[in-house]
């Protein structure tokens, strides 16, 4: 490239307007009408049409660029000008152009196209600007989380992938042979952080983490990241404002920057700037009457009765949409119809899948006992019964981890706490008061028939110094699943690992 180009991004296109910038990217979109010629390109910042006439002096360019493939690289040079009618509302008047690269049969064209298919191509997905939004968000949440952190004072502390014990249950561990020994990927940085906040008082990691869950729901992913912070002298009160301080933090930030992005997704950013404090508490033990109560009987039968006049009203538009797809002589009018097709297929999947499901949530939530954890759909209920996110505190004991502090008033429940974002999201953030009782941490390990000896570094923190401390682990992908308002957290991380996906 030479240095007498006024090289600019998409992104800067509003302090240009009026001079000449040269934009390098890959052509989007192209439509031509045999006299002027219409191009999108991105750069990567952002998207930005170039119009080009054909004049005497400009046949060769217009039939240069006329012929390229989608995707292709180009460098294109014009005069910025403001069009609120263009893509980021800005466009080039168009006076010099080059091929860099041409791209020919890419195969994800601009009509739609099946989750599945994408998936294969996830590496040509990511391309598309409705990944690049979210991709995009995902960055801004993740610098949100590390400057709220460093901002109050917190020390990052890298934990180990490689775990010789279980920090969770055993049974959703990934084992790995380690030099001939047991090994375990990590399903949380936890125990080690706990010997760091001992040490730095206030100290958080941020990492992959492992789940060897067989489970195929929109909540699940085999590998995602975790933040997790971890605070020495703190009870479980303070962990719940800490908690409210974080999220509206995140959520503010996100807000502030990606507003367009959100809207483009086609969020309701309204119920994000909802999410302010206090938010609301439940104990479990509260969060079972309402399961078993009135309301979510009533919310769960409105849902199936909202969602079968949906059904109907799809049904007759596809309907309509198939007749005129054979109607259609023209390409253009093939494509659309094709891409509305598939949408509205897709959607019809969705919403049969969920009137299929109503009643044996229903079953659950009216039979659900006393003891057990809360799974997926009782999340659900909960957290759409709420416009903001809802504190579910003081878990039965048995149905939690051994690290958790045992309530003193109460010897059956532990003093933890799982954070269900609204809209029926259910669970982003899960934490706990740790056991800071050796005897009683040690009686806990008996009742799980843990092993003693892998453990015994971890029991030497409440031998030498023990205090009252606690912390919690927010997962980036299902948060920013709730940000984005995005149906699966496939979309929320580049390169998704779920059960059978591991490619690309």
């Amino acid at each position: 490239m030479t240095n007498n180009k006024n090289y600019v991004t998409v992104s800067a296109l509003a302090a240009y307007v009026g001079n000449e910038v040269t934009l390098s990217g890959w052509v989007w979109q192209l439509r031509s009408s045999g006299k002027i010629l219409f191009l999108v390109i991105r750069d990567g910042t952002g998207q930005c049409q170039a119009v080009l006439e054909k004049t005497p002096e400009k046949t060769l360019l217009f039939d240069t660029l006329e012929h390229i493939g989608q995707e292709s690289a180009i460098e294109i040079t014009g005069n910025v000008r403001a069009e609120p009618r263009a893509p980021g509302g800005y466009e080039l008047a168009l006076g010099d152009g080059k091929l860099l690269h041409q791209a020919v049969d890419y195969p994800i064209t601009p009509k739609e196209h099946g989750i599945e298919f994408l998936l294969k191509l996830r590496h040509l997905w990511l391309r598309s600007p409705r990944q690049t939004a979210i991709m995009r968000i995902r960055d801004t949440l993740i610098f949100a989380i590390r400057e709220f952190f460093h901002n109050r004072g917190f020390t990052l502390v890298d934990t180990p992938i490689f775990a010789p014990s279980p920090g969770e249950g055993t049974q959703t561990l990934f084992e790995v042979d380690y030099f001939g020994e047991p090994m375990y990927l990590a399903q949380t940085g936890q125990l080690y952080l706990e010997s760091a906040a001992m040490a730095l008082r206030k100290v958080y990691c941020f990492g992959p983490t492992f789940r060897a869950e067989k489970s195929k729901t929109r909540r699940h992913l085999t590998e995602f990241w975790m933040v997790e912070p971890e605070v020495a002298f703190i009870d479980l009160n303070g962990l719940l404002e800490l908690t409210e301080d974080f999220i509206c933090y995140i959520v503010g930030q996100v807000l502030d920057k990606h507003r367009s992005d959100l809207e483009f997704l086609g969020r309701d950013v309204a119920k994000l700037e909802n999410i302010r404090k206090p938010f609301v508490r439940l104990t479990y033990t509260e969060a079972v009457e309402i399961l078993h109560g009135s309301r979510a009987e009533e919310l769960l039968k409105n849902e199936q009765a909202q969602s079968e006049k949906k059904i109907a009203e799809l049904e007759t538009e596809l309907a309509k949409a198939e007749n005129e797809q054979t109607k259609a002589t023209k390409s253009w009018q093939k494509d659309k119809l094709a891409a509305a097709i598939i949408q509205m297929r897709d959607q019809l999947a969705d919403l049969r899948e969920q009137v299929k499901n109503i009643p044996q949530h229903l079953e659950l939530a009216k039979g659900f006992t006393w003891g057990k954890d809360l799974g997926g759909s009782d999340e659900t209920i909960i957290s759409k019964l709420h416009d903001r996110p809802v504190f579910v505190t003081h878990y039965p004991r048995m149905a939690k981890a051994f690290y958790m502090r045992q309530d003193r008033t109460n010897d059956r429940v532990v003093e933890n706490f799982d954070l269900l974002a609204p809209e029926g999201v259910g669970e982003i953030i899960g934490g706990s008061a740790r056991e800071e009782d050796l005897d009683r941490l040690l009686k806990r390990m008996q009742e799980d028939q843990l092993p003693v000896e892998p453990y015994q570094w971890y029991l030497d923190l409440r031998r030498y110094g023990s205090v009252p401390h606690g912390g919690f682990g927010l997962g980036i992908e299902r948060t920013l699943g709730w940000l984005s308002g995005l149906k699966h957290i496939r979309e929320a991380i580049a390169f998704p690992r779920m059960m059978g996906k591991v490619y690309p």
